[in-house]
């Protein structure tokens, strides 16, 4: 059988990143996207983990979302369901199931629901006519395959309906990820495409740009110590994140779009204590959200995040917060439950 040397694994790592990274900051394009809500997690454990991670692998569907090709075997005909309380009264929730398929394949389905609330609605005037609830609905369907014992593919096809007020739209994407996996290291290497697609039906007439993204990751557990440390590099379709910091002696807002800047906010870190396999806490910090919240106003908590989760028997729930806003944390939480269990 074919295997994987980790050498060749790890040249061609950091040789995606480097190639990617030079194309994109050739074309150093700085475009505003639509349907950002492809963005938010899904995962509690991943939201713990700075909001994004395409490479830890556990027992938990919800991290499927983030990247199809930790979608496996160890999943199957298991359930979860998500709920976050996000800022300005936002709600995002869903179900997910996924079921294994012979020896080397699993598929799995989702349906997530994000809504934003009562919004007013006026005229060109300023008159007050109404209220309106503006919504999104994703559907997914995904399939993974072993390639090898290491090696790992997988496809996520999502379809996106947005409503706000008279506007709706309707979007088809796919991600591709591939995941690889030693074993006896517990080293995990992914990298994945986002949101390649676009729109079945528009807004309006107008074209707008597609929020998809190449990624990174990396996670590897200590020897002699249960820590598992974390690290995702991306908005890689994009070099330039500048943003405006604050000088607290002034009151000036200067554009910080140094190189190194700009490379720290392609990054987000995470950090697992895990003493055995049915629990973890985990500590995350992701870089831009540091920097955009800063300029918001926000200096000490903004881009940190913390989560928990614990396994009994067939069931499983996973806590995190994080702070976006001053005006307060965002909560999310998932269940889990593996029916194999049940039924046995």
């Amino acid at each position: 059988m074919f295997r994987c040397n980790l050498v060749t694994i790890l040249r061609t790592f950091a040789a995606c990143f480097f190639l990617t990274a030079t194309l994109f900051r050739l074309e150093a394009q700085d475009g505003k996207t639509s349907f950002d809500v492809l963005d938010l997690p899904v995962s509690s454990h991943i939201n713990a983990l700075g909001g994004n991670n395409i490479s830890i692998i556990e027992e938990d569907v919800t991290v499927m979302y983030h990247n199809p090709a930790l979608l496996g075997q160890e999943m199957n005909m298991q359930f979860a369901a998500n709920y976050m309380r996000y800022v300005a009264g936002i709600n995002l929730g869903g179900v997910s199931y996924a079921q294994a398929v012979r020896r080397h394949g699993t598929w799995a389905a989702g349906l997530q629901y994000a809504g934003y609330g009562s919004m007013r609605q006026t005229d060109a005037t300023g008159v007050i006519t109404g209220s309106f609830s503006p919504k999104d609905l994703l559907i997914s369907g995904l399939y993974s395959h072993d390639i090898t014992s290491s090696l790992r593919g997988g496809i996520h096809a999502k379809l996106l309906y947005s409503s706000y007020e008279s506007y709706s739209a309707l979007a088809l994407f796919f991600d591709l990820g591939i995941n690889y996996y030693n074993i006896d290291r517990d080293l995990s290497l992914s990298v994945v495409f986002k949101n390649l697609g676009g729109q079945i039906k528009k807004y309006d007439t107008q074209n707008i740009a597609m929020p998809w993204d190449i990624q990174l990751g990396l996670s590897k557990t200590m020897r002699h110590i249960p820590l598992r440390f974390s690290m995702t590099i991306q908005h890689l379709t994009k070099w330039h994140l500048p943003f405006e910091k604050v000088n607290h002696d002034t009151g000036e807002m200067k554009v910080q779009d140094s190189f190194f800047s700009n490379l720290f906010r392609h990054l987000a870190f995470g950090l697992d204590y895990i003493p055995n396999r049915n629990f973890y806490l985990a500590l995350g910090y992701d870089c831009k959200r540091k920097g955009d919240m800063a300029a918001a106003g926000r200096r000490i908590f903004s881009g940190v995040t913390i989560g928990t989760g614990i396994r009994v028997k067939m069931f499983g729930i996973d806590v995190s917060m994080a702070q976006h806003h001053s005006n307060g944390f965002t909560f999310m939480a998932n269940f889990s439950m593996n029916i194999s269990q049940f039924l046995h």
